[in-house]
């Protein structure tokens, strides 16, 4: 089973380029889980008859949002966090409704749990980080855990941090910066010291130059200046089941690239 996941920035500009479906075509994946949609479902021309789609697009057009789109029929679909943790966290800050955002979704199956996010940007100015901190992460992984009472999570997206400084080309100068910050990267290892594996760290812990994002700026892609910001995460109880982690930095169309699990 071949698990992607793609902040698309824009799916309608991706579709327009062509890159999205010479995608679908050369991979094929089983389950595509797809971040920074800024669409609703029925606004981009899409035609995959293979694939059932679930959409969860934030309130504020063009803005944010989630996807999946799966060949194997969910048991159970859910936009958003749970009621309980809606109650317990107030998502609300000065840049709107964080719960409304439409960053999170979850397909049930037989045998796991897969949650895609779309984790919000500390922005430059780090006018998010105590969001992300005290609100965002710690829920985020309390709906993880409360999932994994039940059965395996698989959770990926673009999580708008890294992790560690082999996870971005120049951490020196990116040192406080938003997605490198002290509080976003102790954040990520709440994940692990959870159980939660980085999938692609379990298989390549030491491979460098190994990116997702780049500024659009300077060149950056081409010169390989990146980070490593999009992951797929899993459950202890899964890891035997995992096959490969990889990345696929020449698939063009975003300033994101793919990234992949598969499991056996």
């Amino acid at each position: 089973m071949k698990l992607f996941s793609w902040n698309v920035n824009g799916i309608r500009a991706v579709i327009k380029k062509g890159d999205f479906g010479k995608f679908i075509a050369k991979y094929q994946p089983d389950i595509l889980c797809l971040q920074e949609t800024k669409a609703k479902q029925g606004q981009a021309e899409i035609d995959l008859p293979d694939y059932q789609e679930f959409w969860n697009d934030a309130d504020r057009a063009g803005y944010s949002g989630t996807a999946i789109f799966s060949k194997i029929k969910p048991l159970e679909v859910r936009f958003g966090f749970t009621e309980t943790i809606n109650q317990k966290y107030n998502f609300q800050d000065q840049f709107g409704d964080g719960a409304r955002e439409g960053r999170v979704t979850t397909l049930e199956f037989a045998d796991f749990y897969l949650v895609t996010q779309y984790a919000p940007n500390a922005k430059r100015e780090l006018e998010r980080l105590e969001f992300r901190e005290k609100i965002w992460d710690p829920a985020f992984l309390e709906y993880c855990q409360d999932l994994e009472k039940t059965k395996p999570v698989i959770f990926c997206g673009d999580l708008n941090v890294a992790h560690q400084e082999i996870d971005l080309a120049r951490p020196k100068d990116n040192a406080g910066n938003a997605g490198f910050t002290p509080e976003e990267r102790a954040g990520f290892q709440k994940y692990l010291d959870a159980g939660f594996i980085d999938s692609f760290r379990h298989f390549y812990p030491d491979t460098t130059d190994a990116y997702t994002w780049w500024t659009w700026r300077a060149q950056a892609r081409a010169r390989n200046i990146g980070w490593r910001i999009d992951y797929f995460c899993v459950s202890k109880s899964l890891k035997n089941r995992m096959k490969d982690a990889r990345i696929y930095p020449d698939q063009t169309g975003s300033d994101h690239c793919p990234v992949s699990l598969e499991l056996k």
